[in-house]
């Protein structure tokens, strides 16, 4: 729509000039920036710098650029309380939000300027809405810790915290990971949900090559803003919107490099909801098919000890699309932000650091990093990432130790309550059930840190963090909420897992889990608020917790 033009939108250029805007600007297109940039969430304190660059791109390549908010929450900052359940459910405060802005002023185009875990994905959502050309650059990871001569991410935080309560470390130590931990701005310096969204970002071909990997802290990040600028008014001059690239060919890249960089299993949330958006509809099948036949190259942390700047040194996301595109995993006839194809964006990449990205033919396992299990306890399926999981967690059976939320479940852990070869289960912390599906970071990482991680798994209709490893099965559909099956388990019942094989099962005879389930009724949480509207609305974990 036009509103800048003609006798009839007077009104609005009056508005215009409120704003100090010459019409020698109004001749230009109308850019609109994104920002979520704020003061408290360490990945996304540096993106007012990454504004302004975003601002001179789009103005030495003759736009207008307009900068309006989005709002985020710090997954770790809110991780293990209250907090937690207005994580996933700014996903679609912002896609709403951003989509009300740029359609009510009538924006020609669009750069979205984000980081962290739910941030990204929401403002995908709403490109695939609004749909004028869009580009996403984010604010880059931040470095890794120090501690002892060792690397550290936000992960080595939580898992140091359960080592000072088993006694393993005292006060002076903890404070020392407190202190070095965190050391820059930037995402969280692992393969957790931030780096992996900003990573398929960048394989779904809505950011540049870098985006998902050059570190917050290097002048380079000012670089790739600048020229995500300037990117989208090619994009505009093109008329290349975003679903022109965001097709299902892209988006079955973006699972694929998801299973050979071994991402967070949130991604298992966040891929099908902008693929619905886009009017693609996946499911968590074509998720193990897709795992099937991709190999797993990169261990980064948490599942191994190396981080976002070392895969950026070793090529990035490029490098790692050069490898797959060896066995012709990818389609390369895809559309990017760059204005160019895949193919085309591939030219001249390599793998600099076959320790940091394994070659194709020598893989750390040859099936992807993330693995969808199906059984009388998940019907519609639940999730795992594979990558992250000790060899002798693999298959594991055992009793089930009953929590109806994480609280519970945190204090048994603390207590020393749980023993070698049980199953943690917690439900009614799902998208309806929590409501919010929390990410249950606290006890995974209290297991680990309690040295508990080579014979203790944890089942949940919640979620986990990309900072959590071990043998960790979220999204578990139907939830308790829902009238699932996770919701009839009791204490003692066996429960068994079997990665290799995608299963997972209560081990009880088939009539007495339908006379349980006839009998079944989920338990009620008093709500209020966004919360409230957010329970009565939201679809399962299955289908990516997106609002019906």
């Amino acid at each position: 729509m036009d509103i800048k033009h003609g006798p009839q939108n007077a009104a609005h250029r009056s508005l215009y000039h409120a704003l100090g805007i010459t019409s020698e600007e109004l001749e230009r297109p109308m850019v609109g920036i994104v920002s979520s940039y704020n003061e408290i969430v360490p990945g996304h304190m540096n993106l007012d710098k990454i504004t302004e660059a975003v601002r001179v791109g789009v103005a030495m390549a003759g736009g207008t650029p307009v900068v309006f908010p989005a709002i985020a929450v710090c997954d770790g900052i809110a991780m293990g309380h209250e907090g937690m359940k207005y994580s996933l459910v700014t996903r679609d405060l912002i896609a709403d939000s951003t989509e009300a802005m740029a359609l009510a002023h009538g924006f020609e185009a669009l750069v979205m300027v984000a980081n962290c875990d739910k941030n990204v994905p929401g403002l995908l959502m709403a490109a695939a809405r609004i749909n004028v050309p869009t580009v996403v650059v984010s604010g880059g990871p931040m470095l890794a810790g120090k501690v002892g001569g060792a690397k550290t991410s936000l992960s080595s935080m939580f898992e140091a915290v359960g080592q000072y309560n088993a006694g393993k470390i005292d006060d002076e130590k903890l404070l020392e990971y407190e202190c070095k931990t965190c050391p820059s701005c930037g995402s969280c310096s692992g393969m957790y949900t931030a780096n992996s969204m900003n990573c398929l970002t960048e394989a779904l071909g809505m950011g540049l090559p870098g985006n998902g990997t050059i570190p917050a802290p290097y002048s380079a990040r000012i670089e790739l803003a600048k020229h995500a600028g300037m990117a989208v008014m090619e994009l505009w001059r093109k008329n290349i919107r975003p679903r022109d690239i965001m097709t299902e060919a892209a988006i079955r890249n973006a699972l694929t490099v998801d299973m050979a960089l071994g991402c967070s299993t949130n991604s298992m949330l966040h891929l099908p909801a902008i693929a619905h958006e886009c009017g693609v509809e996946i499911d968590l099948d074509i998720a193990n098919a897709i795992s099937a036949e991709t190999p797993n190259l990169c261990h980064l942390a948490p599942a191994g000890r190396t981080y976002i700047e070392e895969l950026d040194e070793a090529g990035g996301v490029r490098a790692v699309m050069a490898e797959l595109v060896k066995k012709n995993l990818l389609d390369t006839s895809c559309m990017t932000v760059t204005g160019h194809t895949v193919a085309e964006n591939l030219v001249g990449a390599a793998n600099r650091d076959p320790s940091v990205i394994r070659p194709v033919e020598e893989p750390y396992s040859a099936t992807g990093g993330i693995a969808v299990l199906k059984g009388n306890l998940a019907p519609d399926g639940c999730v795992v990432k594979r990558s992250a999981v000790l060899p002798e967690m693999l298959v594991h059976e055992g009793p089930a130790r009953v929590f109806d939320s994480e609280e519970e479940a945190q204090a048994a852990i603390n207590a020393g309550a749980i023993r070698p070869g049980d199953v943690v289960v917690i439900r009614y912390e799902g998208p309806k059930g929590g409501p919010g599906m929390r990410e249950m970071l606290n006890p995974t990482s209290a297991i680990m840190g309690m040295g508990l991680g080579a014979s203790v798994a944890l089942i949940t209709d919640g979620r986990f963090s990309g900072a959590t490893r071990g043998a960790c099965i979220g999204h578990v559909s139907p939830e308790a909420a829902s009238g699932g099956a996770i919701g009839v388990v009791r204490e003692g019942d066996r429960i068994r897992i079997d990665i290799p094989a995608n299963t997972i099962d209560l081990l009880i005879p088939e009539e007495e889990l339908q006379a349980r389930m006839a009998s079944f009724q989920p338990k009620q949480k008093p709500l209020s608020g966004y919360l409230r509207r957010y329970a009565a609305l939201v679809s399962s974990g299955a289908s990516g917790a997106v609002l019906n």
